[in-house]
């Protein structure tokens, strides 16, 4: 009698752990620019749902008022996949982004379109077969676009003087290329050059003004990011580790986020792009260039670092020069990238400063 009633209460319990999934309705969201094409799903497979919604915050609100409960979701990572994530998340159980290559890879199939494409996001998110990907928090989010506007005012700036050098060699005008950009002889050389001909003049004034507001623009950005109490901190530790400066600090934390979600140093240095793509089948393995599937702002920031960390680590230098010798500069380069991430991951992750191994050797002592 009694191990009936133990059978009892253990299928009571069981029961009431399941059904809420089984209670559960499932929705994929193929997320386009003026347009949302969903599917909802039951615990089964059932359709329940589907069709279009407009992609602004106020249909989505309709939307929402007619789906049955409770519901979970799932969307493709694109650029609006952040705010539809954000304008969610109060009325979802769970909101779930998808790695957009790894999603294609299962959801392929001859027939698409996009109520197709919903309906198969659904379906792995029921059967939990959906490539899930990372998704930042809001307040990081924010900053790093505020970063990445950086970047762009950078690139801007370096097309302007390019600009700038263009107009004086078209001309034929004779100036000091090394000091070219510097505001003093810049104003000197437009005023005492007879050879800069009436046409470019407006030009030239035109470039220099541009430059000069995107360097200020440039450097209230930066200077924010770095005041930020968020960052501050953790930017103040990042910085003890030889050649990194507060671009590479920044870009650090803003790409990387929560550092607890890499389990190992690999999973690191692949997601900077630093390693390579592997092509193996049967006994062959062919090591390809450096892989495309990559945070494309933080490979380039850690590459530019790792020119001039050998210059001021001994211990880093011998990893350069090692490298070096195997084959060319280009690898050494990301030998010492490689070297920069584990570093950066220690005083990331053990929220301590930066200490060199002779340093260590010598307090050890």
């Amino acid at each position: 009698m009694l191990h009936r009633l133990n059978s009892a209460e253990t299928l009571i319990q069981r029961t009431t752990t399941e059904a809420p999934r089984l209670s559960m309705y499932y929705i994929g969201l193929d997320v386009h620019k003026e347009t949302i094409s969903y599917c909802v799903k039951d615990a089964a497979g059932r359709v329940q749902q589907e069709g279009k919604v407009g992609s602004t915050r106020g249909e989505l609100d309709d939307w929402m008022k007619g789906l049955p409960q409770p519901w979970t979701v799932a969307m493709e990572a694109t650029i609006f996949s952040g705010w539809i994530y954000d304008h969610l998340q109060s009325h979802a159980v769970e909101i779930k982004v998808a790695h957009p290559l790894m999603l294609r890879a299962i959801a392929a199939a001859k027939k698409k379109n996009d109520t197709i494409d919903a309906g198969k996001i659904a379906d792995c998110l029921r059967c939990d077969f959906l490539p899930e990907c990372h998704m930042m928090p809001p307040e990081i989010r924010d900053r790093r676009r505020t970063l990445r506007y950086r970047h762009l005012l950078v690139k801007q700036m370096v097309q302007m003087k390019n600009r700038v050098s263009g107009l004086l060699m078209e001309t034929g005008v004779e100036h000091n290329k090394s000091r070219l950009h510097e505001v003093g002889y810049f104003g000197k050389l437009l005023a005492t050059s007879a050879e800069i001909d009436a046409s470019i003049r407006p030009l030239l004034k035109l470039s220099r003004e541009t430059i000069e507001r995107c360097q200020k623009t440039e450097y209230a950005l930066v200077s924010s990011l770095q005041r930020d109490p968020l960052l501050a901190d953790r930017i103040r530790r990042l910085r003890t580790v030889p050649g990194v400066g507060p671009i590479t600090a920044l870009t650090w934390a803003l790409e990387m986020g929560d550092v607890s979600r890499f389990r190992t140093l690999r999973q690191a240095i692949s997601y900077r792009g630093l390693c390579g793509d592997e092509r193996s089948s049967a006994d062959k393995v062919m090591r390809m260039p450096l892989s495309k599937q990559r945070n494309k702002h933080i490979q380039r920031v850690l590459v530019e670092a790792a020119k001039l960390v050998p210059r001021l680590s001994p211990e880093v230098a011998l990893v350069h020069e090692k490298e070096k010798q195997k084959g060319n500069s280009n690898r050494a380069t990301l030998a010492v990238a490689r070297k920069m991430v584990a570093y950066l991951l220690a005083v990331d992750r053990q929220q301590r400063e930066f200490i060199p191994t002779e340093q260590r050797r010598s307090r050890a002592a």
